[in-house]
């Protein structure tokens, strides 16, 4: 099958830690080689960010990196990419002209806009993943959110015009029929983590002998880390290490003022980026690690944590509340004092640390392997064109 994903901001060959590089990046990059590993030739369009950048790349067996041009060719906030989308579709539109995929499947809203309009006369049919949504970043961010004003309304349309949705979690199926998608179009597929990188044996990172709290992920407030600084106050003799992040972040700097005017300058420590290849042994040195955003489309850190057997509390939104509920701690979002008391539960209690551990493993070795992943959008691309590949197939095309 000719697979093309559409991720107009988030490259597969993007660096993570970035304000606009993160899951996304990861989960396209992954699912482009899981699903070329099943045999599939799979294309990732990209918008073009620097001149330099040739416009195809082989990334692996079946897979390829396009750079799309559209806007100027230099990095751009996401929220400021709107305008650019006309030109992004017609670019996809005369690539598919000339070798049309047998599905496009879209990754963030715009990616939707973009990969529906090309599609349109060109009877590709396309499926959505949204990564994040609209609705919810308002009720969460309100007025700080800087989403275009047409944001929620655009994806309201994407979501009832592709063939398919797919959701990458049962919270996001509720936000996706309020917005007016059917029922009959949405499917729920994870994402996943790679069990070969994020596994519980391994390097670990050095540490002290003090209990160690780790926080890992993007530096924006939505992800809750101040939160995790405020309960530090009441885990006396623990440290809190903070990764993530990028030169020019602003966000690292509030977190060391606020540890600051805790008092808390000795136990919390922010280290920057860490490479992704380091991170599995940092996540092996903690005792615990906290992940408490305001919202959470799905949450992969917290999943390669869990594939790491490190104990897990979490703010009960999202897609936390499907892969770390019955293996992990859940704790509502912006409450330091319910994650202080979480914290100390479970720095106290090396055996329940120890049965989370256990139950982590086996919940991401049972569900959310890449392979597993692949197989289940497949399935959702089989039923979208089942009966233009079987009129290939028997073409012998």
């Amino acid at each position: 099958m000719r697979i093309a994903l559409i991720s107009e901001h988030a490259s597969p060959l993007a660096a993570l830690g970035g304000v606009d590089a993160g899951g996304q990046n990861v989960h396209v990059a992954a699912l482009a080689a899981a699903l070329a590993a099943r045999g599939n030739d799979v294309t990732v369009h990209t918008r073009r960010t620097s001149p330099d950048q040739p416009d195809v790349v082989p990334v692996a067996p079946g897979v390829t990196v396009e750079h799309v041009p559209a806007g100027p060719p230099e990095p751009v906030p996401k929220d400021e990419l709107l305008p650019y989308m006309p030109e992004f579709a017609d670019h996809l539109a005369g690539r598919w002209r000339a070798e049309p995929p047998h599905v496009a499947h879209a990754h963030f809203w715009m990616s939707g806009l973009a990969a529906l309009t090309a599609a349109d006369d060109l009877g590709v049919p396309v499926a959505q993943t949204f990564h994040a949504l609209g609705t919810v970043k308002r009720r969460w961010q309100g007025d700080a959110d800087t989403s275009p004003p047409d944001r929620i309304a655009i994806e309201r349309d994407v979501g009832r015009r592709a063939l398919a949705v797919i959701a990458t979690c049962g919270d996001e199926v509720k936000e996706l029929l309020a917005m007016g998608v059917p029922d009959e179009r949405i499917a729920v597929v994870p994402c996943g983590v790679d069990l070969e990188l994020f596994r519980p044996d391994g390097p670990v990172a050095p540490r002290g002998g003090r209990p160690r709290v780790l926080s890992i992920g993007r530096m924006v407030p939505r992800k809750g880390v101040d939160t995790v600084v405020s309960a530090m106050r009441l885990v006396p003799g623990a440290e809190l290490v903070i990764a993530g992040g990028t030169d020019g972040d602003e966000e690292p700097e509030r977190l060391r003022a606020l540890a600051g005017a805790f008092g808390l300058t000795d136990r919390v420590r922010l280290i920057g980026s860490v490479g992704r290849a380091e991170v599995p042994a940092l996540m092996r040195s903690a005792d615990v690690l906290a992940t408490v955003p305001w919202y959470e489309p799905f949450g992969m850190v917290t999943l390669e944590a869990l594939a790491c057997g490190v104990p897990v509390v979490a703010s009960s939104v999202g897609g936390h509340l499907d892969t770390v509920a019955g293996c992990g701690v859940l704790v509502p979002p912006r409450k330091p004092r319910a994650l202080s008391r979480a914290l100390c539960d479970l720095l106290d209690r090396p055996e329940l640390r120890a049965a989370l551990s256990a139950a982590g493993v086996r919940r991401a070795r049972s569900r959310y392997g890449w392979p597993l992943v692949a197989a289940q959008t497949e399935s959702v691309y089989r039923d979208m064109v089942g009966e233009r590949l079987d009129g290939v197939a028997a073409a012998g095309g």
